[in-house]
């Protein structure tokens, strides 16, 4: 059987949707990786604690890429936090376009020609920008709260709750007068349900109540053994869901008693949530009753085992080893609390690393929505900035790390989402615009949304979607899949270069091509005259995303010999832009004229993405681009930047590519200083998972970068991290690497072709070029010598 991933959305959909040879669709997502299934010795790797969370930020996350579930681990009153991706308040034509904003682009590109940057901004926002009192997107919620109470279970020993990485399982363990007590928990992608198991080692011993909450507006109905629960969430403004709560009792007794579910003097019981709604059009009851049916079928031991035999096949494909510890002597709150008295511990950095490639494999998976704000861990209805899709950065940041950690699965959501924003997209592109093409701002949501709105500083930024583009191309890169880049990806990003194509005007100073009006996100500059001003023609920031989504379209109309005239066109253009540049002080200049920042160590630092995710900047390529890269960073720093957890992962990649293997290390300790939770979910604050994933791609990057069409060897290697070993990395080109080093030095290098091209090697000054055939395997000893 062979199947391959080119087959996209239509395929995973319906597979999964029908709930029909769930068995074949396993076998053929990961045959093409089988060896991944391979028995490897673990190194253990738990988050664990020895008291229950005391509030939702501390609990410990369960997830399949739609079902999550954040568990607080309390025996004598727990919670359990459920979540189902497609819960989200509101609808399609939720949010508008401003109709005829054209009529006035002129107008507001005059103003700012002529420097009158207030006058333009207002015109903007009245003009171009839907103007509403909330935040303008929709919300995504959680499912419900299903709470466990057991009021006995008070004055225990040995209390110890973890997640375990290895099967992604979460544990809670204790005793209580010489009873051995286990909950085990999990999420299950081949089964589509959730589990949760409550045993102990003596029988009659589980007791407890049980019931959901959400809001006044959920219906409700008990029977002895199940709460199923359901609404039309937003208050009729959204989407209609169903959900089901099965309890699988062993021994004892089950009643109905005032609303709750009582169940006494059991020997075991297995718990079964499942969740669906209307929003892929089907019958979420008729959904639930067949993915319940199904679990149903299977013992808890056949889930668990399937659960962790698919989790595997993902999770077994990188392993790291930055510490000889095996982790298990100190609850991970304390090794986090001695980190920020001044501590190292790299087993905790190891630990922080595979956590994040296990969120994206619990919030992302084939079939699934993208991982939002907060993966698909909320708490409560609103949550902050609705967890939705911000895509002016934070979104792109949650898959920086996927091709490169071997997990390029679990981008394809994102991808598929990329080709749904373009129908709202060609609206905003012709309606605000008067463009062709599609376009979006800065944040999105589950109905697409792609309209600019609120305050210029922020909404005033039409990139979103072309950033997102580099995503397309950067999957091509790593699989070089033609089928993928004819049928998908190139029409999707050349509808985005048409957009841009129309969007450009000539200014009429310097007679370059120019886009208009826009922002560096989210950041204001001091006008001559010591005004604050916000919008401007041709950020730094929106040339560079141009560059590369023109030079993308160029290189895919080469690869697939199609589009001549449109690939000439963009050529053109690209020779009629001013390219990126230095500041009279040596820094690269973040709008195209030399303004001062509002804030110089504002969060965002927008013109530095041609150096990351981007890769126009290099040592090698752009020495000068290099340095005034580095001057602008350190700058950033000295005045308070870095202070949110995201942007304090962003500048980790920064300062990998910037070949600082120090600094790099030094904004890992600050990232885990200030801005990690307990549970090691990262702090924005509150809770954004974008850190967790830019943290793990900042390693990555420390100790592999391909870029420039090389492969580059431990780049930023800290002296921290004098010895260990990575495996099982993917580079561009379908190379997958092994690295291991001693002492700070190579010690071997083991490269697996899965393509059959041309490798080109750098370790340090060391530099290789060598042929490769499909599935060579090919080893370097530590002077990059083959053997």
């Amino acid at each position: 059987m062979f199947c391959t991933y080119t087959l996209y959305k239509d395929f995973y959909y319906n597979m999964i949707t029908r709930n029909t040879n769930k068995i074949i669709f396993f076998l053929c997502l990961w045959a093409y990786n089988a060896k991944a299934n391979e028995p490897k010795k673990e190194t253990p790797l738990k988050i664990w604690f020895n008291q229950p969370a005391m509030k939702w930020d501390e609990g410990l996350p369960i997830g399949n890429g739609s079902l999550g579930a954040m568990i607080y681990g309390s025996p004598a009153s727990e919670t359990l936090c459920l979540n189902e991706e497609t819960i989200w308040s509101g609808g399609k034509n939720y949010l508008t376009d401003r109709k005829d904003g054209y009529k006035y682009l002129g107008q507001i590109r005059q103003l700012l020609f002529d420097d009158k940057y207030i006058e333009a901004e207002k015109v903007a926002e009245g003009k171009l920008l839907n103007q509403r009192p909330d935040s303008g997107s929709n919300s995504y919620q959680m499912l419900a709260n299903l709470h466990i109470e057991s009021s006995q279970l008070v004055n225990l020993t040995n209390y110890k709750r973890q997640l375990d990485l290895n099967q992604a399982l979460v544990s809670t363990l204790f005793q209580k007068q010489g009873v051995n007590y286990l909950r085990e928990s999990f999420s299950s992608f081949p089964d589509q349900v959730m589990v949760f198991k409550y045993t102990a080692d003596k029988g009659q011993k589980i007791s407890f109540s049980a019931w959901v909450d959400r809001t006044a507006n959920t219906k409700k109905v008990l029977s002895k053994n199940r709460i199923e629960f359901s609404e039309h969430v937003g208050d009729g403004f959204g989407v209609k869901f169903y959900a089901i709560a099965d309890f699988e009792i062993k021994g004892g007794k089950s009643e109905v008693i005032n609303g709750k579910l009582v169940i006494s003097n059991a020997d075991e019981v297995i718990i079964r949530v499942v969740a669906s709604s209307d929003y892929r059009g089907l019958d979420p009851q008729q959904k639930c009753n067949n993915d319940l049916a199904n679990a149903l079928k299977l013992s808890y031991q056949t889930l668990l085992k399937r659960h962790i035999q698919d989790y595997q096949s993902l999770f077994n494909r990188v392993d790291i080893k930055l510490s000889d510890k095996n982790g298990e002597d100190i609850p991970t709150n304390v090794r986090l609390n001695q980190i920020k008295n001044g501590a190292i511990d790299n087993y905790l950095t190891q630990v922080e690393y595979q956590f994040g490639r296990y969120l994206l494999i619990s919030s992302s998976r084939p079939g699934t929505l993208p991982a939002n704000l907060q993966g698909i861990w909320v708490d409560g209805l609103k949550p902050a900035w609705n967890s939705d899709y911000h895509i002016n950065i934070n979104i792109q940041m949650n898959y920086w790390l996927a091709e490169m950690t071997n997990l390029s699965e679990c981008h394809l959501p994102f991808l598929d989402f990329i080709g749904d924003l373009r129908e709202n997209g060609r609206i905003t592109a012709k309606e605000t615009y008067g463009a062709t093409g599609f376009v979006a701002h800065h944040t999105s949501d589950l109905w697409y949304s792609t309209a600019g709105f609120g305050k210029s500083r922020y909404g005033m930024w039409p990139m979103g979607a072309a950033w997102c583009c580099e995503h397309l191309f950067t999957h091509y890169e790593y699989t070089e899949d033609k089928q993928f880049l004819v049928s998908y990806a190139y029409p999707i990003m050349k509808e985005s270069a048409q957009f841009f194509v129309d969007f450009m005007v000539k200014d009429p100073k310097t007679g370059f091509l120019v886009s208009g009006p826009s922002v560096s996100p989210e950041n204001n500059f001091i006008t001559k005259n010591g005004e604050v001003g916000t919008i401007t023609m041709d950020p730094t920031m929106n040339r560079e995303i141009i560059f590369e989504l023109f030079n993308n379209c160029i290189k895919s109309a080469n690869i697939l010999g199609i589009d001549a005239s449109f690939r000439d066109s963009l050529i053109t253009k690209l020779s009629q832009m001013q390219p990126i540049q230095i500041g009279s002080d040596g820094r690269l200049m973040e709008w195209a004229e030399e303004f001062k920042e509002k804030e110089i160590g504002h969060r965002h630092i927008s013109h530095l993405y041609a150096l990351h995710p981007s890769n126009q900047i290099s040592k090698y390529k752009t020495p000068a681009l290099f340095e005034a890269a580095k001057k602008t960073i350190e700058t950033r720093l000295a005045n308070g930047g870095g202070h949110t957890g995201w942007s304090r992962a962003w500048i980790i990649n920064f300062y990998a590519r910037l070949l600082e293997p120090e600094k790099a290390f030094q904004n890992i300790i600050a990232l885990q200083q200030k801005s990690t939770l307990p549970n090691l979910l990262d702090l924005h604050p509150p809770f954004q998972i974008d850190g967790n994933f830019g943290l793990v791609s900042g390693i990555t990057e420390m100790l592999m970068q391909s870029q420039n069409d090389e492969i580059n060897v431990l780049p930023a290697l800290p002296k921290e991290w004098s010895s260990g070993s990575i495996n099982g990395l993917m580079a561009k080109k379908g190379f997958e690497v092994s690295i291991e080093w001693k002492n700070g030095v190579l010690r071997s290098l083991l490269i697996k072709s899965k393509l059959g091209d041309q490798l080109n090697l750098r370790y340090g000054d060391i530099v290789k070029s060598l042929s490769t055939k499909k599935r060579d395997i090919l080893k370097f000893n530590s002077q990059m010598e083959l053997l």
